[in-house]
């Protein structure tokens, strides 16, 4: 039995995808960029063996619904090809962070679970095969396998859809300041908001304009160009959302404290700090800021009603083997 230990951090988009070109491979409707978010992190041991009659999964000490066990199945499959024997795993994963705190916990899973089942396996991928790989099990993974500041580019195929890293976390010191207000699953899930996003009359717009607001969002971040970033990034989740509640069905993800943070933060940075907004599929909201106005911009946050925790994350490394 051959065992490896894998830990990867979740990361939070900064010019995000929404929607798939081809469900079955996960390549993305565009490119995306994203921060890798150290202070977070998910572990998976991986044991392989012949001896099992099935692959055994437990997440954060519990069996995981049936939904993500045929997941995570799915993917061990992959790398059993890869392998080309019929080997069944044992894999323990565990996180430090909930699943619903409006971070994507699969993506620092199934970065994790990839690294750690392929090395276990005796193989040894290049880090873009790695993330090509990652990404079958889930798409933003492939970004949590790479160091820092991530582009996933999008490709048309298994091998030109892969993610690389533009700059590492020691680039620019900013912080997330994860604003949760609610620890309550939403019910218009992820995939299924992914699968909807065709149905908006403003997908299609939104992906056109995609590599424009990816561009500028790259040269803000090499420059540390706060202004530009803060800029680009806003509106790049604004227009998300609004495939999102343009969708059929819709699909609603914000609350009204979700709304009062947003104000708060253009306030906040006409005031001359520097902090922007950036939300994920829920009601929770990224603040990302300088590490010079951390400290003052989490008080006023931890200050609002509505508000249960603020989690404090900083650029994070690569997907590595422990």
């Amino acid at each position: 039995m051959d065992q490896a230990t894998a830990i990867a951090h979740p990361n939070v988009e900064l010019i995000r995808y929404w929607g798939n070109a081809d469900e079955a491979l996960h390549i993305p409707s565009n490119s995306s960029i994203s921060m890798n978010l150290a202070g977070l992190e998910t572990s998976v041991t991986v044991s392989w063996s012949f001896k099992n009659s099935r692959d055994m999964v437990t997440v954060d000490g519990e069996e995981p619904p049936v939904s993500l066990y045929r997941r995570i199945v799915t993917h061990l499959d992959h790398i059993r090809r890869l392998v080309g024997k019929s080997l069944r795993a044992k894999v323990v994963a565990r996180s430090n962070f909930p699943p619903a705190m409006g971070v994507n916990m699969n993506a620092s899973l199934f970065a994790a679970l990839t690294l750690a089942a392929v090395r276990a396996a005796g193989l040894e991928l290049s880090e873009r095969e790695l993330t090509s790989l990652a990404r079958l099990g889930e798409g933003a993974a492939c970004r949590s396998i790479p160091s820092g500041f991530v582009i996933w580019h999008r490709g048309d195929s298994h091998e030109t859809s892969f993610a690389e890293s533009i700059a590492g976390p020691e680039h620019w010191p900013l912080v997330d300041l994860i604003t949760v207000v609610s620890l309550v699953k939403h019910n218009g899930t992820q995939a299924n908001g992914h699968m909807l996003a065709a149905t908006s009359d403003l997908q299609a717009g939104r992906i056109i304009s995609a590599p424009g607001r990816l561009a500028e969002c790259k040269e803000a971040i090499l420059d540390r160009d706060f202004r530009r970033f803060a800029e680009v990034v806003e509106m790049d989740t604004t227009m998300m959302h609004a495939v999102m509640m343009t969708s059929r069905p819709q699909v609603f993800y914000w609350a009204p404290i979700t709304l009062s943070i947003i104000d708060r933060v253009r306030a906040w940075r006409d005031a001359g700090l520097n902090v922007c907004f950036s939300i994920e599929a829920g009601p929770n909201v990224h603040c990302i800021c300088e590490a010079r106005d951390a400290d003052q911009i989490e008080a006023q946050l931890s200050s609002m009603g509505g508000v249960l925790e603020v989690r404090k994350a900083t650029p994070g490394g690569p997907a590595r083997l422990i």
